[in-house]
């Protein structure tokens, strides 16, 4: 049995891509996708096509034109997976509620105009106060969120508070944060397995999860090295870039289960889940990693629409 084989007795593995073409040979049982992901497939020839779907052609405006685009990519994803597709809501309004759920309720109806019901979509949101706030209006109305772009305890708390979907604790960049700090001083053994900082984050918020009985799914996201995924087997699902799929599909490397709802472990804090405004916003000040990384992804992603856009307008 290969270690992915072995992962998905134990996990659900979400593929972390746009590319659908891949999906059959990957084996996923679910994917993500964001803006970064949908400009990186969109400038391969096979699916340049997608930027001159007639459905994309007719948008009022290029920001119609984008959001028909990612659901196009949804569809097509969805035809080859049997679970649901994440897909994110522009990271431009990820500090304005109202904005978020009229783009979202947007999304949602394009999806269901093409047949696709919608609890087979996540919308993906970045984990601002923001941003929840409108992951709790979006759920009164049945639709379910992924909360993208979590660095931190708080974050987690506030949205099982708010009774999200999915969560999604970005575990690589977490160590990329702790791996930056230290600088020369980094040894790569002494922080592997339970030891990384970024699994011991997700770690941290799987057990207080099962230790509360929360309903929200923990998805660990954005992994650097296979060792990881290792450390996390068991956990609710995991998304995974093709190329670390590929590395597990060859390996045949033990993976054993280490998180276990039948037997979570105590959890580490002992912390209420209501989190108010005040005290997730003095959070954020005081945590340079959380607000670090939060405002480089939510960049990077709007960097990364722009782009996308700049290609509907030509």
């Amino acid at each position: 049995m290969s270690a992915l084989n072995e992962l998905m007795r134990h996990t659900r593995v979400v593929a972390d891509t746009a590319e659908y073409l891949r999906l059959p040979e990957l084996g996923a049982a679910e994917a993500t996708t964001n803006p970064s992901l949908v400009l990186r497939a969109v400038r391969l020839p096979e699916y340049a096509p997608l930027l001159r779907d007639p459905e994309v052609r007719a948008a009022r405006d290029p920001e119609q034109a984008m959001d028909r685009l990612l659901v196009r990519f949804g569809c097509e994803i969805l035809e080859r997976v049997p679970g649901r597709v994440s897909t994110e809501i522009d990271a431009r309004l990820s500090y304005d509620t109202e904005a978020s759920v009229q783009r979202a309720r947007g999304v949602i109806a394009l999806y269901e105009a093409a047949g696709v019901r919608r609890e087979r979509v996540l919308i993906k949101l970045a984990t601002t106060w923001e941003g929840i706030e409108a992951a709790r209006c979006l759920r009164d109305e049945g639709v379910a969120c992924n909360m993208t772009l979590l660095f931190s305890f708080t974050q987690a708390r506030a949205c099982a508070a708010a009774g999200v979907q999915l969560v999604s604790p970005f575990v690589g960049r977490i160590t990329d944060w702790a791996r930056q700090q230290a600088g020369a001083s980094w040894d790569p053994r002494a922080h592997e397995g339970d030891a990384d900082p970024g699994v011991r984050a997700l770690q941290r918020i799987w057990r207080f999860y099962k230790a509360r009985a929360v309903a929200t799914e923990v998805m660990g996201a954005s992994f650097r090295q296979t060792s990881q995924i290792a450390a996390l087997c068991g956990c609710d699902l995991l998304t995974i870039s093709p190329a670390l799929l590929g590395e597990l599909a060859q390996s045949t490397q033990a993976l054993p289960r280490r998180l276990d709802p039948a037997r979570p472990g105590p959890a580490e804090d002992q912390a209420e889940l209501a989190v108010g405004r005040a005290e997730f916003v003095s959070a954020l000040a005081a945590d340079d990693m959380w607000r670090g990384k939060l405002d480089e992804g939510i960049a990077a992603f709007s960097a990364d629409t722009h782009a996308l856009l700049e290609l509907l307008r030509a």
